[in-house]
């Protein structure tokens, strides 16, 4: 494997390679769900728009578990290629196409029969009750493939092709324009349409990203391998933090809009949905660079090249705190145009954005540097400290600063829980990183 550019390609060279069709293609694929709201908030209304939002969590879990395989075998995929364990490489594909597969099927059913109950579960007011269950119903019926093209479009990178799952997305993108286009607008088939959109967005990835997995020359493919058990532990062990990083969007999607309902009713479940779409935009590029890091940190990290490792971490950090100021900026300064492209015409759904939209900005100058800090620890295989990272940003520190925050500053506490947890775990995450790179000075 001496002749794999990610162990001998410069640096810059390589994040430009995988870095950007990453950023890129995560831009993409969270546009979904914004494209629902922009059709919904424009055409439907803002109670169809937070009926979505409401949703999320169930789209949120799909995406979690299909990240903790995904992730999981890739880091898995990198490490073993870069000692040169490639069997090992072979199994886990294998493994993690059957679990999503299994999973999925699961999700599709439970989905389709309890939507209601999932939708009341969530946090619905009987006023949203029919458009959430039928946005859950729908999405669920395309979990596997939905799924599957998480799988295959990630590990495109193991096969040194990024670019690919790139494209995939792109392809992604305009079928979710058309589809909503022409099932809300000329259907007329509301929030349905809207799901359907989503899901088969979501599938279409396959249609590009599947080709060289069809190759039984390429290092990983569908026939190569076998089901094994073994490599089942490592696999969730390694994607764990991805699925805490999902699993934690559906749980504060959960909070934010039961604490919004209590304290705002459904305008304030509005103004958090159109926030929470401009702020993923920031959140997104982050992942995007978590995510198009890992190979190059796995397969580096695998071959006991250290400084290129470090390497990595420094030039990521940098181009996260650009990122950061610039969400912030537009977050801060231009609230209100970016909440009027959803919700125009709705006064106090913009007032309450607009002002949340400041505090919430506050937390970008934290977050990328936690998420890149959580996708660096899964590429190296040291899953304890990336879950850790995660889980506060997500789990722990947010539904924390809920319970507290509203009791002393009422709805803007709600909108400072985001800054308030990303803090503390900027600064476990900081600690965490020292011990790491200290131990590769070391080794």
């Amino acid at each position: 494997m001496n002749d794999n550019i990610l162990l001998t390609k410069n640096i810059p060279f390589l994040f430009k390679k995988f870095v950007i069709p990453s950023v890129i293609a995560m831009l993409i694929t969270g546009l979904q769900s914004m494209i629902d709201g922009l059709f919904t908030g424009n055409i439907l209304g803002p109670n169809a728009m937070a009926s979505i939002n409401i949703s999320l969590p169930f789209v949120q879990v799909i995406i979690a578990l299909s990240m903790i395989v995904s992730i999981g075998s890739q880091s898995f995929m990198g490490l073993s290629i870069g000692s040169g364990e490639i069997d090992n490489a072979k199994d886990a594909f294998k493994t993690s196409i059957i679990i999503i597969s299994s999973v999925g099927f699961l999700i599709t059913i439970v989905g389709f029969i309890f939507n209601k109950q999932i939708a009341i579960i969530l946090g619905s007011s009987e006023l949203l009750l029919d458009y959430v269950s039928t946005y859950i119903k729908y999405v669920a019926l395309l979990a596997v493939p939905a799924s599957l093209s998480f799988l295959f479009g990630f590990s495109t990178r193991i096969l040194e092709k990024p670019e690919m799952y790139f494209r995939g997305t792109i392809l992604s993108l305009f079928v979710n324009i058309i589809l909503n286009y022409i099932l809300i607008y000329k259907f007329k088939l509301g929030v349905m349409g809207a799901a359907i959109a989503t899901g088969t967005a979501y599938t279409s990835v396959m249609f590009v990203v599947i080709w060289d997995f069809l190759k039984k020359e390429s290092v990983i493919n569908i026939f190569d391998g076998k089901f094994n058990k073994n490599v089942i532990k490592p696999i969730l062990y390694n994607g764990s933090s991805e699925g805490v990083n999902s699993l934690s969007s559906a749980l504060n999607a959960f909070l934010f809009n039961m604490a919004f309902m209590r304290i705002s009713g459904e305008l304030g479940v509005a103004s958090f949905t159109a926030i929470s779409y401009i702020a993923q935009f920031g959140t997104i590029m982050m992942f995007g660079i978590s995510d198009g890091i890992g190979p190059i940190v796995s397969y580096n990290y695998g071959s006991k090249s250290y400084e290129r490792v470090k390497e990595v971490l420094k030039l990521s950090s940098k181009v996260i705190m650009s990122i950061g100021i610039f969400i912030f900026v537009l977050l801060f300064f231009f609230g209100e145009n970016l909440v009027n492209l959803f919700v125009s015409g709705e006064d106090e759904v913009v007032r309450l954005a607009v002002d949340g939209a400041k505090i919430y900005a506050l937390a970008f100058f934290m977050n990328g540097f936690n998420i890149v800090y959580s996708g660096f620890f899964t590429a190296i295989g040291d899953a304890k400290s990336s879950v850790i990272v995660a889980s506060g940003r997500g789990i722990l520190f947010v539904p924390l600063g809920i319970i507290i925050l509203p009791q002393i500053f009422g709805v803007d506490g709600v909108w400072l829980s985001i800054p308030f947890a990303e803090l503390i775990t900027f600064v476990i995450g900081s600690v965490l990183i020292k011990k790491s790179n200290d131990y590769m000075d070391k080794n």
